[in-house]
């Protein structure tokens, strides 16, 4: 039976966590890994590194803020980035390649600071671009996945405190509203198929809160959604806890899914 496992990281720096990617490709070594917030310049992207270890990396980023990579097994096919409309620049929030037949969506999805920023409001916006940019390039019956920091908990049991967090940034009706209008073009929540009512499965630690992993402190922001054709096909979705654990780790870590292919 052949399967395709594809992995979503926030690494928040690609550069500080390698001694963190590097050594869990070499272990578990999925079909597909897409990071979120590498934060570094296309010039400084550590290609060797992964070449080294067999991978091969497309990647769009700048100095500090944001950045998308995919390092895969097998080389991608109809690479791009960006949402390809006239909203603001974003090729550092998208990038899009197809594996083995899967088109696998890498996504980085404005956080939002406060809401009476104006990146709320582009985050409200992107969500809205992003769902026309599914309907305008794919169909439901495609096999299809968008996967990243979606910035967004969708339900109570996707953070640690819903009382206390209700009206945060990624935890509020204006952002539920969103992220429900994009799943409603065809998308199917894949942890929450797997996991269904299950709480207390987080993928985002904040640095600031002491011993947040120890003390189950967490928020589930890390999503892996598949068009329904593929979600039939997958047979589990998991959160590993140790790179969070690790020394020197990223707030975030790792969320598998695995397909019948």
């Amino acid at each position: 039976m052949a399967t395709f496992k594809v992995v979503t990281y926030n690494v928040n720096s690609i550069r500080s966590r390698l001694h963190l990617v590097i050594p869990w490709l070499r272990e578990n070594r999925p079909d597909v890994l897409c990071m979120q917030e590498t934060k570094v310049e296309d010039a400084k992207f550590p290609v060797r590194e992964f070449a080294e270890t067999g991978y091969q990396v497309i990647f769009k980023g700048g100095k500090r803020y944001n950045g998308v990579a995919i390092a895969s097994l097998a080389k991608p096919e109809n690479v791009s980035f960006g949402l390809g409309d006239d909203g603001p620049a974003d090729g550092d929030r998208l990038i899009r390649g197809t594996y083995s037949g899967i088109t696998v969506i890498n996504l980085y999805v404005p956080q939002g600071r406060d809401k009476e920023h104006p990146q709320f409001k582009y985050k409200l916006e992107w969500f809205k671009r992003l769902r026309t940019y599914l309907a305008e390039h794919f169909s439901p019956k495609d096999l299809m996945l968008c996967c990243g920091d979606l910035n967004v908990a969708r339900e109570e049991i996707d953070v640690h405190d819903p009382k206390r967090l209700r009206g945060h940034v990624d935890f509020t009706p204006e952002v539920w509203d969103a992220f429900d209008l994009l799943k409603s073009w065809g998308l199917v929540d894949i942890f929450r198929k797997h996991h269904p009512g299950e709480a207390g499965q987080y993928a985002f630690f904040d640095y600031r809160v002491p011993r947040s992993v120890e003390r189950r402190l967490g928020w589930r922001v890390d999503h892996i959604l598949a068009t329904a054709p593929l979600a039939d096909q997958s047979i589990l979705c998991s959160i590993d806890l140790e790179p969070r654990r690790a020394e020197k780790p990223s707030d975030h870590t790792v969320m598998t899914a695995e397909f019948i292919i």
